[in-house]
């Protein structure tokens, strides 16, 4: 026992020295999760020792993986999926995994290393969007277009793979495969009924439940993490993956309570962003074998730039081709589909998997991991600079430029004043869009009109400087990142 919990107070510390060293790096480009999973390798069995990966952290790891992939279920809003969006998603997902086999399938490269099996083929095609979303919270990109169109690509690419692995990493035959998630997916749905069901009538347990939310008993709480806990374990007696019964739960979650739970939704990231999920990542960083990446550079490469040809770009095309739903510009189509490359805990997952049954040795997932790992690291970050670059309109400013290279500092410091305008106005709007939530709800209080009165004040502030730039408040609102600067 002494040894467990040395261990876990080491990951608690990287847990809670994290954030410190992310806020302290400037540009805060390195993401925590980046310096969690850095942290678990060099202190890990396979750096320098001191976290020893026991049954005790074993269970903690897996238990951090279903809350993480709990909270990316909860993130899915089900009319997305079957919204414009989410069709043209699943489309591209479905062309990523075909593109994904041919390559596995019939490229030397992959034959050679031995990875040529359906697990490869999986982890070509997934997206973390459980990963992705408290990036895109720190980014400020959630509720923009960019990160809606993320996150109804990146739903696909979470989902799919997930099933792809009950479907065809089975070891049943496949009638036998289809009656357990026939059977699962019985149950998921009674779990979804029952409470759904309990709402509309108003059922007298249900008032108690809700009544009972914020006190000692914290009755939501309890019952969202025993329908987690109940799905995940169903998952193993039905020998399906632990991460299935993990996403049906959060998915379930967010159909019994469509329009959310402040309340619930803070608890649920207490226990995992603040515990749980940071447990998950540093144990997962311990699980790659240094040596072993060091050894095999040309299948960590290769397969970094495969997840960006297979997985990028067909999201970028699907972006393109579908400009009139989505109209983004080029920078940010390459922004999505950067963010879409974001992969690992369904590569932990699979490959996990695929080393269990044999079809993949330890050396090759740990190349695999170490490969996820750093798309986390590297996607967001590349993501970030051509968002960056999508506002200031290079293309825009070097024709300004050669048109009269005498006004050129003139001409970049006016695009770099708007893109930092329109930065503001996005926050603005989600404040705005947030004072008008509270107004519906509860009416503004004397803190909220001061918000009120100093959104207002900003508003008139930006517009009276882009009046100064010769631009028109108005257009420039509308279209935020679309706005074409006019010629000279």
């Amino acid at each position: 026992m002494t040894q467990e919990l040395v261990s876990l107070t080491i990951i608690m510390a990287v847990a809670a020295v994290s954030p410190i060293v992310a806020q302290l790096i400037p540009g805060k480009f390195i993401p925590q999760t980046v310096l969690l999973l850095a942290a678990g390798t060099a202190l890990g069995p396979y750096g320098l020792g001191v976290i020893e990966v026991n049954d005790a952290v074993k269970l903690l790891n897996e238990l951090g993986m279903a809350f993480l992939f709990l909270l990316a279920g909860y993130e899915i809003d089900p009319k997305r999926l079957a919204g414009h969006q989410g069709k043209v998603g699943l489309l591209t997902w479905g062309i990523t995994l075909g593109l994904a086999w041919l390559v596995v399938t019939f490229l030397p490269f992959f034959t050679k290393q031995g990875i040529n099996g359906v697990a490869t083929v999986i982890a070509l095609t997934t997206t973390a969007l459980g990963t992705l979303m408290p990036i895109l919270k720190e980014r400020n990109l959630e509720g923009t277009p960019i990160g809606d169109a993320i996150i109804s690509y990146g739903t696909w690419g979470e989902l799919g793979p997930i099933l792809a692995m009950a479907i065809l990493l089975s070891t049943r035959t496949g009638w036998q495969t289809m009656l357990v998630l026939g059977a699962f997916l019985a149950i998921c749905l009674l779990c979804a009924m029952l409470p759904t069901k309990a709402l509309k009538t108003g059922h007298r347990l249900y008032r108690f439940l809700t009544e009972n939310a914020n006190t000692s008993s914290q009755t939501l709480m309890r019952l969202t993490t025993f329908l987690l806990i109940f799905l995940v374990t169903i998952s193993a007696l039905f020998e399906l993956d632990a991460v299935l019964g993990a996403f049906a739960a959060g998915f379930i979650l967010r159909y019994i309570i469509p329009d959310g739970s402040k309340s619930l939704e803070m608890k649920l990231e207490g226990v995992g962003y603040g515990f749980l999920i940071p447990v998950f990542f540093v144990v997962s960083g311990a699980a790659i074998n240094v040596r072993a990446v060091a050894g095999r550079p040309a299948l960590l490469v290769a397969f970094i730039v495969m997840l960006m040809l297979i997985r990028a770009v067909p999201v970028y095309v699907a972006l393109s081709l579908d400009k009139r739903k989505n109209p983004l510009s080029s920078h940010h189509r390459v922004t999505v589909a950067l963010y879409c490359t974001t992969a690992l805990p369904i590569i932990v997952a699979v490959t996990s998997l695929a080393v269990k049954v044999g079809t993949m040795q330890s050396d090759t997932a740990s190349t695999l991991v170490a490969a996820g790992a750093i798309t986390v690291f590297l996607m967001p970050l590349l993501g970030s600079i051509t968002y960056q670059v999508a506002d200031v309109h290079p293309v825009t400013a070097v024709r300004e430029i050669a048109h009269t290279p005498s006004d050129w500092q003139t001409i970049v410091r006016e695009h770099a004043q708007v893109r930092a305008l329109l930065h503001h106005q996005d926050r603005l709007k989600r404040m705005a869009e947030t004072l008008e939530s509270l107004e519906k709800q509860e009416g503004l209080n004397g803190l909220d009109s001061r918000r009120a009165e100093l959104v207002e004040r900003a508003r008139l502030e930006i517009d009276r400087q882009l009046k100064e730039l010769g631009l028109d408040p108005q257009l420039t609102t509308q279209l935020p990142h679309n706005y074409r600067y006019p010629k000279n």
